[in-house]
């Protein structure tokens, strides 16, 4: 089973069909007390480099690369994407982000490959269906 995976900003309210609310920034969101946060899980290390968080600026003309770049470091940190894969297998999770541009920040790719992985997991586990063969044309048309 896997659950729904959805998107919201940190500071925003949560809602009951949040499920696990996790923060996938690496710094803490300025002016959220964490207190006062509803987040249920803090996972920095599956967010953006801090060189290349720093380089993307959130620039809108960097948001292409930034995508490629980002994808990039979640290939090389299979364990932490692994991680969060198996909280969206068992219910749903809300990925949490501070950026005030809801397009394009690190969250909305990690959407993407998340559910990227998990539709391929999904493939994999499926059985395969029969091999289906046509009657044999016997040179009629």
């Amino acid at each position: 089973m896997t659950g729904r995976i959805s998107l919201r900003r940190v500071h925003a309210e949560p809602q009951a069909e949040d499920g696990l609310r996790v923060l996938v920034d690496r710094l803490w969101p300025r002016g959220l007390r964490k207190a006062d946060a509803a987040v249920d899980l803090w996972l920095r290390e599956i967010a953006p480099s801090h060189e290349l968080r720093r380089w993307f600026g959130h620039d809108p003309a960097r948001w292409t690369e930034f995508r490629a770049r980002y994808r990039d470091e979640l290939a090389g940190r299979p364990d932490r994407l692994r991680e969060l894969m198996a909280h969206c297998r068992r219910g749903p999770v809300t990925l949490l982000y501070a950026a005030r541009d809801g397009d394009r920040n690190n969250a909305v790719v990690l959407l993407e490959v998340l559910r990227e992985e998990l539709a391929e997991e999904a493939r994999v586990d499926e059985p395969a269906s029969p091999v289906c063969y046509a009657p044999p044309d016997h040179g009629h048309t």
